[in-house]
């Protein structure tokens, strides 16, 4: 695993100022532009494969629905984009990239969209874009082919992991998020999926459920607002992205909440800086990296051979266990 003297390196910064912003230090004022360095470096770090630029033979257009500022707030999206781009670079497509406001005429070979779109964009998508693919929303329903997580599945690892460790009380905080044009709520399935299967178990307690955007911020303050209202704490807490686990750790340790001693935390997509939080976060991942090469080889699939009906690709999680649940964690420091 790369340490902090790798990501501080390759970003050009100090090792000490790569540890505050991989921790979301609040009290630390630096740059975006120097953010985003140090999260590209330790996402691309994290990359096994390093390929070789061939020469363009086609071309794809990639719609994101959110800016740098979103981006940098949880970098899920961010490492489904790197992925995009290192396998466009290592095929030779030419990529092009374009906010939703702002798309060009140029003929391209398939468009990814990235993100979650509205009702009427999805519509506009389908009339004006040749072999569509949005990518993190299912939109099968609208007749356009998808690439999605099983979040059923991932919700089943979580819950099944805090049982075999004998938790009851779980809870969860859920993301909250909009569409960008119409601000559509868009429910998170992490939740719809948690609650079913607590109550199938008999273990479900609405007292133990929080929303908060995904934002480590989010997390913090929800956390924060619980923990003045609530009479007793969940064993456990199954946080929607790392970033909320991330927040929500903070406002318990600076309650005297030792993690995982009085509460074990598990967060979702195990993006790079899950590692080098303390304690280091166990989490669910998603292989973002593999998840943004899959969008490309399969658009270029349906390119070449067009489906009679439009297809949905689910792609598994899997656990990773570190010290925020009692497991042992990962030297980051050397």
């Amino acid at each position: 695993m790369a340490t902090i003297k790798d990501i501080a390196q390759q970003a050009g910064v100090s090792p000490a100022t790569v540890s505050r912003v991989l921790n979301y230090d609040s009290e630390l004022s630096v740059s975006g532009e120097t953010k985003e360095k140090i999260f590209k470096a330790a996402e691309a770090l994290n990359y096994t494969k390093h390929k070789k630029k061939t020469a363009e033979t086609s071309s794809i257009r990639l719609i994101q629905w959110f800016d740098t500022e979103e981006e940098l707030a949880d970098l899920y999206y961010l490492s489904i984009r790197l992925g995009i781009e290192n396998k466009a670079e290592e095929l030779g497509i030419r990529l092009l990239k374009e906010p939703f406001d702002s798309l060009s005429d140029t003929v391209v070979d398939g468009t990814i969209t990235i993100g979650k779109f509205g009702d009427h964009q999805i519509q506009q998508l389908k009339k004006s874009q040749k072999h569509l693919l949005m990518v993190d929303f299912d939109a099968l329903s609208y007749g356009v082919d998808s690439l999605v997580v099983d979040f059923q599945q991932a919700v089943d690892l979580v819950i099944d992991a805090f049982i075999a460790k004998g938790h009851q009380k779980i809870g969860l905080l859920s993301g909250i998020e909009y569409t960008k044009d119409h601000q559509q709520k868009i429910i998170d399935p992490r939740q719809y999926f948690f609650e079913a299967r607590l109550r199938q178990l008999k273990l479900y307690d609405s007292h133990y459920l929080l929303q908060a955007p995904f934002t480590v911020e989010g997390g913090y303050l929800a956390m924060q607002a619980f923990l003045a209202r609530a009479e007793e704490l969940p064993s456990a807490l199954f946080a929607s992205s790392d970033a909320l686990a991330i927040g929500a750790m903070r406002a318990l340790q600076e309650a005297g909440v030792h993690i995982p001693e009085d509460i074990a935390v598990i967060g979702f997509n195990d993006v790079s800086v899950a590692k080098y939080v303390t304690p280091a976060l166990s989490t669910v991942k998603v292989h973002t990296e593999w998840l943004g090469e899959l969008a490309v080889t399969t658009l270029m699939e349906l390119n070449a051979s067009p489906a009679p009906v439009p297809r949905k690709v689910t792609i598994a999680t899997e656990l990773i266990n570190r010290a925020s649940t009692g497991h042992a964690t990962e030297l980051t420091s050397e």
